[in-house]
């Protein structure tokens, strides 16, 4: 009797405690502790970074290079990580790291010392800070959760907006990048009406041919050079708007070997962003993302030197690819309608929710932003 009372009383605290910490969340904390730890150490060395200026441009260096790689790595090397899920991580590392270290030495030799190919020319984004807050370090730390929480949100919108001197310039980023977004997703619908009855049915069942992997490969390397030119501001932003030669070769050699974490690990979970999606590890179907997307980053680079979220360009690609292969291609190459729509929305949701953040940041950092945009909402 005195077994079965005192089994019974450590299934009553065992529920007691359930109640008060649930199951699933006791069980992310387990999983998660390691990235917890780290989170927390993050936020130490932030604060402890802050009131030192030149520490503090570095330290939030570091955080941007390697939480915006990890964040946008869905846009650009997902579906090639997708499709050569066969070949080894340090080839595909050395290949794309290699199309950095070419895109941004070009920038920095033709324009004066700049790795942004002149984003953070732009009104607003001109001038480097000259002290930091806590908020402006601590930003790409934000970054790195939402990212393990495989939301794809904007770097664009959660770093740049914090820098932002005027209010002008997060809305001219925010218009550029819905512009975008509309423009890919109405692209991705055209085209894949087109592709799913002409081309993506036939490639069900067939295996690529040779000749598909340096196109691919071309393809994927174009626009991973494209998208550095619209996004190294994201991570440039803290650093000066002129690098001299040593600390052009501390940004190249950081982004460099944290793409090769990046790739070692495969993407890591925000990878499945893309691999949700219909028929991206087929190498043919990835080289036609990569070939629209890239088209739409150069089209867009030519505008304006105003920044722009890339991320939102891509999700609006996938959503219009995912919605045309579902009213062409129907169960044969697409998904059901219902869930399209579900995967589109919540896609969608995620960069709303780091819009929000985004802009929660801006005008918690900067008074003079907080008063305009307040002042634009008649608040």
């Amino acid at each position: 009797m005195a077994n079965n009372n005192s089994g019974n009383g450590n299934r009553n605290g065992s529920s007691f405690a359930e109640t008060l910490i649930p199951t699933s969340f006791y069980n992310v904390i387990q999983q998660e502790r390691i990235f917890i730890g780290l989170i927390g150490l993050f936020f130490f060395v932030a604060a402890v970074a802050t009131p030192y200026r030149e520490v503090a441009m570095w330290v939030g260096f570091i955080f941007a290079g390697y939480s915006a790689i990890a964040n946008d790595s869905i846009q650009t090397i997902g579906t090639f990580l997708a499709s050569n899920h066969d070949k080894k991580w340090w080839i595909l590392w050395l290949f794309i790291g290699g199309v950095f270290l070419l895109v941004v030495t070009l920038s920095w030799v033709q324009f004066d010392g700049d790795v942004s190919w002149q984003r953070l020319s732009s009104k607003g984004f001109d001038k480097a800070p000259t002290d930091f807050s806590f908020l402006q370090v601590a930003a790409p730390i934000f970054l790195l959760i939402l990212t393990r929480m495989r939301m794809p949100v904007s770097t664009t919108f959660l770093i740049l907006s914090c820098f932002a001197t005027d209010a002008a310039a997060i809305t001219s980023v925010l218009g550029k990048s819905l512009s975008g977004y509309g423009l890919a997703f109405a692209s991705g619908l055209l085209v894949w009406l087109v592709v799913t009855k002409t081309v993506e049915k036939k490639f069900l069942g067939t295996k690529a041919s040779k000749i598909w992997l340096p196109i691919q490969w071309l393809t994927s390397g174009t626009l991973w050079g494209v998208w550095v030119m619209q996004d190294a501001a994201n991570i440039a932003v803290y650093l000066p708007r002129s690098l001299a030669l040593g600390e052009f070769i501390g940004f190249a050699a950081f982004i460099f070997f944290g793409l090769g974490i990046l790739f070692y690990l495969r993407g890591d979970k925000i990878q499945r962003i893309v691999t949700e999606k219909s028929r991206v590890t087929d190498i043919r179907s990835a080289t036609i993302i990569d070939f629209i997307y890239a088209l739409l980053l150069a089209y867009k680079l030519t505008i304006s030197t105003v920044p722009m979220s890339t991320t939102w360009v891509f999700l609006g690609l996938l959503a219009g690819r995912e919605l045309g292969l579902s009213i062409m291609g129907a169960m044969d190459v697409g998904k059901p309608m219902p869930k399209v729509l579900k995967i589109v929305f919540k896609d969608l949701s995620y960069a709303l929710f780091g819009l929000l953040v985004s802009i929660l940041l801006a005008i918690s950092i900067n008074e003079d932003v907080r008063t305009e945009l307040l002042g634009m909402i008649g608040i």
